[in-house]
């Protein structure tokens, strides 16, 4: 069976079978933080099936949407169409993409950054700062050590619906863990494709953000736990930064 790259199948399937995160709650935690400034044009950079970019965008932010993952792209686009929501999208790696220096924000949430691999974080923070304006806003978020050791790593992930099930066996590595993800996908002949696909996310520790951060030109205004909780104890951390 061949597998494809992370996304290509489960982008349709992405935002469905996530439905039990509270994206509402999570998007209103994330404009809250952002209304301090004075903030127009925004890039949400990973932007997968543009839930997030269609949430910034409804608030009156100006919003494109950047990926690497084509798939997730095109579910994005179709998506905020059916919604009338206008964003516009981008296809790129940010680690590899020079940006023009014109967005006031840039948002990464939902495991972005842990799909940077370790020896590309600079380069892609520092082409995020070369996108945004003097004293532009970097909000972010991570997927914790604490919840890819103890809660993915050597796990197998199921859910099983009437249409699609997923599957996910989680294999731990040194820095990370490899996610091999199968569907099995209900055609409209009522039978079911199986699709296969691979991700691989990196474990960042709080120290190594901050470190990224500062030396590619970022102040740290804020480092706190998913939603608020305490970011020593929660399964995700969010970092609000800010150009120097």
């Amino acid at each position: 069976m061949e597998k494809k790259s992370a996304y290509s199948h489960l982008a349709k399937w992405f935002e469905y079978l996530n439905d039990d995160c509270d994206y509402e709650n999570w998007s209103q935690y994330l404009i809250l933080k952002l209304q301090p400034f004075p903030l127009r044009i925004g890039l949400d950079v990973g932007c997968g099936g543009g839930w997030f970019t269609r949430a910034f965008q409804r608030q009156g932010y100006q919003m494109t949407g950047l990926d690497i993952s084509a798939e997730m792209l095109d579910f994005a686009q179709e998506t905020a169409m059916k919604q009338g929501v206008r964003s516009e999208y981008l296809l790129g790696d940010i680690a590899k993409m020079k940006v023009p220096p014109r967005f006031d924000f840039a948002t990464a949430i939902n495991d972005c950054v842990n799909y940077i691999p370790k020896g590309k974080l600079s380069s892609a923070f520092k082409n995020i700062r070369g996108g945004l304006k003097k004293g532009g806003v970097f909000l972010f978020d991570i997927s914790s050590q604490k919840k890819i050791e103890g809660k993915i790593a050597n796990t197998v992930s199921v859910d099983d619906r009437d249409d699609v099930t997923y599957l996910s066996f989680n294999r731990p590595e040194t820095d990370g863990v490899t996610m091999e993800v199968t569907l099995f996908a209900k055609r409209a002949d009522g039978a079911f494709d199986r699709l296969d696909e691979t991700h691989r996310q990196y474990i960042y520790k709080e120290e190594e953000i901050l470190s990224a951060l500062d030396a590619c030109g970022f102040n740290v205004l804020e480092v706190e736990g998913h939603l608020g909780e305490d970011k020593t104890t929660a399964d995700r951390i969010t970092f609000l930064a800010q150009k120097r």
